[in-house]
């Protein structure tokens, strides 16, 4: 039986993977970033999974805007890094792992998620700057395979965090009815508060994004009777991207044990959070 033994939540912001591929980590205006980063790279290089699981959104760059679905699974071998407008990432592209992702798409269908299915995917700083926070140089390949799960966060209507939620939940019971002994990682990403365009262009709410932060470890149900129209005005219309923490935090046990998390204002236009959660029971 397979087994989720950590959940990682952090923002995508693009400029932090441009930090990163430049050399920029130490610069005075990113260095309080990457510092609150260095516990969780620490303990993650100590616990890595077979596999990882990372839910994202895409930015128009592996799916146009003419067909986004609700949620997608990918169950490609590869998925190559897109090339953004600017040049591809320096970073390797990212092995899959197909037999776990079928797994998934069939037990979550039988869960009532239709999910849209990719056997060809390109990603883009949505999934790569997390695998970055997790991994600063991978060099020739990341840590393990990962499989891509997206959720819609940028057309209306963007699903509640209700299901959201209920998708981890169905996510983590797939994942435990694996029949091979794999255990896995899952990353929930995007946000915290941010909007950038509009009225509120600049829009942050560290006040909302404290409560978030406790709240995902604590009370996840709290966040997921947030209305889709809540999360929009409490954290920006990009803030709604934490959603997807909350398909990290439904894959999880009930009780987990926090590791580590930080806070940054700004990167770029938004706030820039991480949290990270041991998923084993506690040692006696």
């Amino acid at each position: 039986m397979a087994e989720v033994i950590w959940g990682l939540a952090t923002s995508h912001v693009p400029s932090i993977g441009a930090a990163m591929d430049r050399g920029k980590t130490e610069d005075p205006a990113w260095q309080a970033l990457f510092d609150g980063y260095a516990p969780a790279r620490a303990w993650l290089a100590e616990h890595r999974p077979d596999v990882a699981v990372l839910v994202y959104n895409d930015h128009a760059n592996g799916i146009d805007l003419d067909f986004i679905p609700t949620f997608g699974l990918g169950t490609a071998e590869r998925y190559e890094v897109a090339d953004e407008g600017y040049g591809r990432r320096p970073v390797p592209d990212v092995l899959g792992h197909p037999e776990l992702s079928f797994h998934l798409v069939e037990s979550l269908v039988d869960e009532g998620f239709d999910l849209t299915v990719f056997q060809e995917l390109a990603v883009d700083h949505g999934f790569t700057v997390p695998l970055s926070v997790w991994t600063p140089d991978p060099g020739d390949a990341w840590p393990c395979p990962v499989i891509p799960l997206l959720v819609n966060v940028i057309q209306y209507p963007q699903p509640t965090a209700a299901r959201c939620y209920a998708l981890g939940q169905a996510l983590g019971r797939a994942i435990r009815s694996f029949p091979g002994d794999l255990t896995v990682g899952v990353l929930g990403t995007g946000g915290m508060s941010h909007q950038l365009a509009g009225t509120r262009a600049g829009f942050i709410n560290p006040d909302f994004d404290a409560m978030w932060m406790e709240a995902v470890e604590k009370d996840p149900a709290r966040l997921a009777a947030l209305s889709r129209e809540e999360l929009i005005r409490q954290a920006g219309s990009e803030g709604i991207e934490l959603i997807m923490w909350l398909v990290m935090r439904g894959a999880l046990d009930e009780q987990v044990t926090k590791v580590h998390s930080d806070y940054f204002v700004p990167a770029s236009n938004t706030a820039a959070g991480i949290a990270l959660f041991d998923n084993r029971a506690p040692e006696a």
